[in-house]
């Protein structure tokens, strides 16, 4: 008896290992050792695949220019001058507390990123290995069923990418403890109780996740043994210790309610879903499938399973339903409340509004709180991962089990047979992943928009960065230029942010500008010009004032900049004064489409600001590339607004030109 456990350990050590080293080859491979360089933040601050992990990176800037304090992970200069938890630029909180501490001993560029990539896709192997072990014997067959979960498509849509995200491992993990205490018709342990605490420290999206395999498991064995007492107090400890980590890691720091006006239901998952190989970015996931339509924020709800397994799954199930092998009545009976939480975290995936291909079916309506509360998680779509993981499981299990046993050596085969196809299926995707991560490691400069010699000079003069509207256009480039230079910044860049205190902060600050009292330590900066010409006024005699622009046109800032009143300009800077370009207001609504009256098109509005009314209130005529259009009424009658009507068949012609008026 001793030998045989021993045997099982030493198996279950092998599969731990050997699947991990398999994990970080794959990173490697299309990575390659790049990332792992901590003084290398190129891929940080280039944006790799997209802009996301400037915010991560910006975030653990930020945090390590903070003094220490508890809880832990409060960035002191975001949403200044509360701060914000890293948690909610998805910095990996638990690292970011860990390296905040060795901060004195670290380079002065120093990221983390790649080295928690290598151990998620580490422990990603691992459990996918152990997983596999559970359910085939030996070494060799499980670490082949571990390939499709080291080169999971929805890994690597996330990985580096959505870094926090690419700790996938917590899924696999959560169903191995799962598997092995049914099989053992035991309570979960100690390992699953630290998983689920675990997760908080990384990102809260994988927290239902793991929870919902968790109350699986402790539901199914109090069922089946009658005992309630003891699942309930695990179920209580384990949420109190996940709710006192997430206090300690500063989730519950302030209020967070504010983001991203994407509710519930946007980022749903679409029913081609599994099917459908479109990644972020034009990245294609497959050699044979084409790319399906999707809807809204259906990119987020990446889960294509992959060729090999969209053929083993139903090829196998067939075969096994024809032997009378499938035992889908033994499965259901013994996992019924696994079926259960899986069912409920797809309908929360699919969400309210379900969407197939380019359509959206249908959208039902939901109660007001309860979309609040579901919009906790607005991204539900990532709650059908549990599910993804298990089709991959029983996609590989099935086809080894379906196969004659009669033939030695069927297993195998048939499992390198899955693996190769899948892996030849996806190699598009892989590619242009590993591309991705050459080509950052080429940047020698990252194109910001930042390129005015305006940004230099104020970098010298200001400790803050008020925002006074909106999120400012690059707002990542705009977040790692204050974070480079040891500034604060309000621009609600995170995720998540205390939308009262900022909008609260912003009035209180545009009140001190319409009294004509700007902080010498403060630069100001307006997303909508619109704004920036209600609030100038006042100052304008003590500050530099106008718009800056990036090289290539695509960003527009409009600045106050107190004392920089002497400051000359470049080619990417106007002033502003009684040169100032006039333009529309680029206000649409139901009427009104970028500052054109839809219904004839003859009528413009802009912002009633006194620049505005001195250039229009006498005006004859506007003029725009040499042509003049005479103004054949003016409507000041809206409070903001000045509303002027054109002899002019389309006045969508007038859009982004500076304009000029015609005096009488």
């Amino acid at each position: 008896m001793h030998t045989e456990h021993t045997a099982a350990q030493r198996r279950t050590l092998a599969l731990f290992l050997l699947g991990g080293a398999l994990g970080a080859l794959a990173f490697l491979l299309v990575y390659g050792a790049a990332p792992l360089d901590v003084t290398n933040d190129a891929f940080c601050r280039g944006g790799y695949i997209e802009k996301d992990i400037q915010q991560h990176y910006a975030g653990w800037l930020f945090y390590r220019q903070s003094e220490p304090g508890f809880p832990l992970c409060i960035a002191q200069n975001i949403n200044f001058p509360d701060g914000l938890s890293v948690a909610y630029t998805d910095s990996v909180p638990l690292f970011a507390a860990l390296f905040r501490l060795l901060s004195p001993v670290l380079p002065d560029t120093f990221q983390y990123f790649g080295w928690f990539t290598l151990l998620a896709f580490f422990l990603q192997g691992a459990f996918g290995a152990l997983l596999t072990g559970l359910f085939v014997p030996g070494v060799a067959l499980p670490l082949l069923g571990d390939i499709l979960f080291v080169t999971s498509p929805v890994l690597f849509e996330r990985a580096i990418r959505h870094t926090a995200l690419g700790a996938q491992f917590f899924i696999l993990a959560a169903l191995y403890w799962y598997f092995r205490c049914r099989r053992q018709d035991r309570m979960p342990g100690p390992g699953l109780f630290l998983l689920n605490v675990a997760a908080v420290t990384i990102h809260p999206y994988f927290v239902p996740m793991t929870y919902a395999v968790t109350l699986a498991l402790l539901v199914e064995y109090a069922t089946a043994n009658r005992r309630w007492a003891r699942p309930a107090l695990y179920l209580a400890g384990d949420l109190a210790a996940t709710a006192a980590a997430g206090w300690v890691f500063g989730l519950f720091y302030g209020d967070a309610s504010g983001g991203s006006d994407a509710l519930y239901g946007y980022f749903g998952l679409n029913l081609n879903a599994l099917w459908n190989p479109a990644g972020v970015n034009g990245t294609v996931w497959s050699r044979l499938l084409p790319v399906q339509n999707q809807v809204g924020g259906n990119y987020d709800a990446f889960a294509y399973l992959g060729l090999g397994v969209l053929i083993a799954l139903p090829a196998a199930a067939l075969i096994l339903a024809l032997q009378r092998r499938l035992g889908l009545r033994g499965l259901v009976r013994r996992h019924w409340m696994l079926g259960v939480v899986c069912l409920i975290l797809t309908l929360f995936a699919v969400s309210n509004a379900v969407t197939a291909n380019g359509a959206t079916l249908l959208e039902l309506p939901l109660p007001g709180p309860l979309l609040q509360l579901c919009s906790v998680f607005r991204s539900g779509g990532r709650m059908f991962w549990p599910v993804y993981y298990l089709l991959l499981l029983t996609a590989f299990v099935w086809l080894a089990r379906a196969v004659p046993r009669r033939w030695r050596g069927a297993p195998v085969a048939a499992a390198v047979l899955l693996a190769a196809v899948q892996v030849w299926d996806i190699s598009p995707g892989l590619v242009q992943r590993s591309q991705a991560m050459a080509e950052a490691q080429q940047q020698q400069a990252f194109p910001s928009g930042l390129e005015s010699s305006f940004w230099q000079e104020a970098a010298s003069r200001y400790e803050h960065i008020v925002s006074l509207n909106g999120i400012q256009d690059d707002a990542l480039h705009l977040a790692l230029y204050a974070a480079d230079n040891g500034m604060t910044t309000n621009d609600p860049f995170a995720a998540r942010y205390d939308a009262g205190a900022l909008d609260a902060a912003r009035q209180s600050a545009l009140a001190k500008l319409a009294e004509g009292r700007a902080d010498a330590g403060s630069l100001y900066l307006f997303r909508d010009e619109t704004a920036f010409l209600q609030a100038v006024e006042p100052v304008k005699d003590a500050a530099w004032c106008g718009e800056v622009r990036s090289a290539d046109g695509s960003c527009r800032w409009y600045v106050i900049a107190p004392g920089m009143q002497d400051f000359a300009g470049d080619a990417l800077c106007t002033r502003y004064d009684e040169n100032y370009p006039l333009r529309l207001a680029d206000y649409t609504d139901q009427l009104w489409n970028r500052g054109v009256l839809d219904s004839t098109k003859k009528t413009v509005c802009f912002a009633d600001a006194p620049f505005t009314r001195a250039k229009l209130e006498n005006a004859a005529a506007i003029a725009a590339d040499g042509i003049e259009y005479a103004i054949t009424g003016f409507d000041d009658s809206d409070p903001g607004w000045l509303m002027v009507t054109l002899d002019i068949d389309d006045a969508t012609v007038l859009w982004d030109k500076e304009l000029e008026t015609i005096q009488k």
